[in-house]
């Protein structure tokens, strides 16, 4: 088949849905399918590039932090991709590639697939003074998007649920997005761990907590942050991995905590083809945010061996398994005796690594790559004309 993604989003951005969309078309094209791929560029200048077509934009980071907006014509490269020929049309964000992917689905009279990756009333404090206000902005937006597409693809339950509160009717299917399990199943270097711990001023006999992601306001790691300080002086390190716009709020609230290297330690953005050995400084991956539509980190943990303690979440039903694979906790009492559990049972350790590394194995790129393929299939043999519908 020929496929085209159009997303917001792409590298070098660094987030889950350029994970998710480089993942999709690395496995398509594995099956054999044609796969290209628009997109907004960092600059006002468009180009095609390797099956990529990038077209310019302006950032609007006073809207979401890193978000950028189509600001010039598209015409000769919409009329490119028509000339081409997708078959299916996927789209990953709601916003500027949203339309042109909308017009291509349109004008070739072909299926429009939408995969709904953020739950964005938790992230109304970028856009509205109102929570209230805000809600009601995402439910018409969203039933708006649903109301243009064959069908929409969500990467969880908690995500399919909520559209149906939204009053969504459009057909909902459940996908986890995949990761590229090569990337964690490489052995790592002999000592180092020893050897980067070290570099970052850990000491050796430290339980490492470690937590890797953007650093934004609805990540909620101010919670990591406070749960640590209430460990005193005991040897634990929260390893922050990663960088953000609330990174400076962050090392703020750690001084009025008193907390210092190696109680807390930020590392800020790391390359990512070294994703996985951070995730191995880790014991035990944490993270306290309950505004993840699927939470690719979750799984990249687990699949780098390292078992999770996270807040309860709906995302994570199937996810992490209680006492197989980690823990998920309800408040700080909750998160402080499954730690204490952990810190006890160091004999456990290895087998508790061992079942979240085999757990991960459920959200391979090639099974969703696979799921996706079946589902293209099933819109294309059921989509109606829409010539025929409006004759």
């Amino acid at each position: 088949m020929k496929i085209l993604i159009t997303t917001d989003w792409y590298s070098p951005a660094v987030n889950g849905v350029v994970t998710s969309v480089l993942n999709l078309r690395r496995e398509l094209e594995a099956r054999g399918h044609e796969v290209r791929v628009l997109t907004l560029s960092q600059d006002l200048r468009s180009s095609v590039r390797d099956g990529v077509t990038y077209i310019g934009s302006v950032p609007v980071g006073l809207v979401y932090p890193g978000a950028r907006l189509r600001a010039v014509l598209a015409g000769r490269y919409v009329r490119e991709l028509v000339e081409w020929g997708p078959e299916v049309v996927h789209s990953q964000c709601e916003f500027s590639t949203f339309f042109l992917a909308r017009r291509i689905a349109e004008e070739l009279d072909v299926p429009l697939v939408h995969t709904y990756h953020t739950v964005y009333e938790d992230y109304t404090h970028y856009f509205s003074p109102s929570v209230r206000l805000g809600r009601r902005a995402v439910e018409t937006l969203t039933r708006w998007v649903a109301g243009q597409t064959d069908c929409m693809i969500a990467p969880t339950g908690k995500v399919r649920s909520l559209l149906e509160e939204y009053g969504v009717t459009a057909p909902v299917f459940v996908v986890p997005s995949g990761i590229d399990l090569r990337r964690f199943r490489q052995e790592a270097v002999p000592g180092c761990r020893e050897a980067m711990l070290q570099s970052l001023g850990i000491p050796a006999g430290n339980l490492v907590l470690v937590s890797l992601g953007r650093l934004a306001e609805e990540k909620n790691l101010e919670e990591l942050l406070r749960f640590r300080a209430a460990l005193g002086d005991q040897g634990v390190t929260l390893l922050i991995v990663g960088d953000g716009p609330h990174r400076p709020r962050l090392e703020q609230l750690a001084a009025e905590l008193g907390l210092e290297p190696p109680a807390v330690v930020f590392t800020g953005m790391v390359p990512p083809e070294q994703v996985a050995d951070w995730y191995r400084l880790g014991d035990l991956f944490v993270s306290a945010s309950s505004s993840e539509t699927q939470g690719l980190t979750y799984v990249e943990a687990l699949a780098a061996g390292v078992p999770a303690l996270c807040r309860t979440d709906d995302c994570l039903t199937g996810v992490i398994r209680e006492g197989e694979n980690g823990w998920q906790y309800r408040d700080e009492r909750d998160f402080m005796n499954k730690l204490d559990w952990f810190r006890r049972h160091p004999d456990h350790w290895a087998e508790l690594g061992r079942q979240a590394a085999a757990s991960a194995v459920d959200f391979s790129a090639e099974t969703f790559a696979a799921r996706l393929e079946a589902i293209y299939r099933d819109r294309v043999a059921r989509h109606t004309p829409r010539r025929e519908v409006s004759a």
